[in-house]
């Protein structure tokens, strides 16, 4: 009996991974591949290229071990989820289903490529239009609230070109450290440079230079992150937007 139940046992078992396995081998559809090209251009193919087969900054995606071995999925999406800060990939605020469509896309990719690392089409760079730039900064993207072609973007063409300038506009890695100030139960006010944060635990070094610490549960604070509206922006960009911006501010001569 209990040998009958041990193979009944072993054959479930079977059963269930080859289930698993023809579920994570079903193609996916054309629509969300689609979706994941449109998302991954968008928000990636300026490091690791449109084709997701490396850039100038990024590497090729489709060689990439993780993806390879990711057979789930859950270690891209927490990847795209947390970033690699330390090697220059920002955090994304994707909806589950652009996640989803981008892995798909990806592994489309690599069974249809040949994973050479190809470098950035200048011509992708230059498919917008300065005109639309211009509205989008001004308007809906509200870029004009913080800055200026005549202030600190004058003569930004000059400095930065192609690959360069898209990427200081999309992570503009230099800038003003984020502030912060904090309000204790006592009614101090404390302001300094935001120093670290957490869930639990906010941080800032002083005018003295001296670092102080806080749990949030203890205390109000208030944070002015000039980079906040930057890391917002990636998740409303359009290819187009991206690329009409991209041209306006090459007239920034």
């Amino acid at each position: 009996m209990a040998n009958r139940l041990q193979n009944v046992t072993e054959s479930l078992a079977v059963v269930v991974l080859l289930h698993s396995g023809l579920q994570a081998q079903v193609p996916a559809a054309a629509e969300q591949l689609q979706t994941g090209q449109r998302v991954f251009a968008a928000q990636c193919g300026f490091c690791h290229g449109r084709d997701a087969m490396g850039g100038e900054t990024g590497p090729s995606l489709t060689k990439s071990p993780l993806v390879r071995d990711d057979t789930s999925g859950d270690k891209v999406r927490a990847l795209l989820r947390d970033g690699r800060v330390d090697k220059g990939m920002p955090a994304f605020r994707l909806a589950d289903n652009e996640v989803a469509a981008i892995i798909a896309f990806i592994r489309d990719q690599r069974t249809s490529a040949n994973g050479a690392r190809r470098t950035v089409d200048v011509a992708d760079l230059q498919s917008g239009n300065a005109d639309r730039g211009r509205s989008y900064f001004n308007g809906a993207g509200r870029c004009a609230t913080c800055h200026s072609p005549t202030a600190d973007l004058a003569g930004v063409a000059n400095r930065l070109q192609g690959l360069e300038l898209l990427q200081r506009m999309l992570y503009p890695a230099k800038s003003r450290a984020a502030k912060v100030t904090v309000t204790t139960r006592s009614g101090e006010t404390i302001t300094g440079t935001l120093a670290y944060r957490d869930e639990f635990t906010i941080a800032l070094t002083d005018a003295t230079g001296r670092y102080r610490s806080w749990l949030t549960r203890e205390i109000t604070f208030a944070v002015d992150n000039p980079l906040d509206a930057h890391v917002e922006q990636l998740g409303r960009y359009t290819d187009d937007d991206m690329h009409d911006v991209l041209a306006y501010l090459q007239t920034f001569r």
